[in-house]
């Protein structure tokens, strides 16, 4: 068993190196990423709103065809993996990295590791799932599957995207103060009291 938490702990040591080694360029930027994915300033919520919103009115307009907005994402995609690793360290200087920023960018690249192994997972879990109790499998996805697709007819594409986005980059954000735990706590009190609620009845 130890043997196994030591293997696990150091392929993630080794996953976690290489991962930093390939996104060296993209420290500085990451970094401040962080920063405002955290809320570390208390205008970074607003702020992320706002761009968010900035582009999905832009979207709006242009009303771009589904080939061509794939084909500028890529394209920025693409101009952000050259230019960034080249201007990032002139902009904010990569020599002035202390300890503390050092470490930061460390468990960032662990976070992102262990995010990709979680979903590596839940992959093979599906799959196992599959596998070991197929009728399960099929009806569970099915029946998601047609909640999605019910969910996505009621709902204009574009606005789906937009609230999803939003959720998303506002996630780190309210997990890092507690948003997210404290009305799960006010959720799981809730259906506490109704299950005693029933229960009394019951009596």
């Amino acid at each position: 068993m130890a043997e196994g938490d030591n293997r696990s702990t150091n392929l993630l040591a080794a996953e976690t190196a290489s991962l930093e080694e390939q996104l060296q360029g993209w420290g500085e930027v990451m970094l401040m990423a962080d920063k405002v994915l955290r809320w570390e300033r208390a205008w970074f919520p607003p702020a992320i709103a706002g761009v968010v919103s900035l582009v999905f009115v832009t979207i709006y307009y242009l009303d771009p065809s589904v080939l061509s907005g794939v084909s500028c994402f890529v394209m920025v995609l693409c101009l952000a993996d050259y230019l960034v690793p080249i201007l990032a360290p002139r902009i904010f200087g990569s020599n002035k990295w202390t300890t503390e920023q050092q470490q930061r960018f460390h468990e960032i690249c662990s976070n992102l590791v262990k995010t990709r192994r979680r979903t590596m997972g839940w992959w093979k879990r599906l799959f196992t799932l599959k596998e070991e109790k197929p009728k399960m499998y099929f009806m569970s996805m099915i029946i998601s599957l047609a909640a999605v697709a019910w969910v996505g007819q009621q709902v204009h594409n574009l606005l789906l995207t937009y609230l999803i986005v939003t959720f998303f980059l506002l996630l780190p954000g309210l997990n890092q103060h507690g948003v997210i735990s404290k009305y799960i706590a006010m959720a799981k009190r809730e259906i506490n009291k109704l299950l005693k609620q029933k229960e009394k009845k019951n009596e």
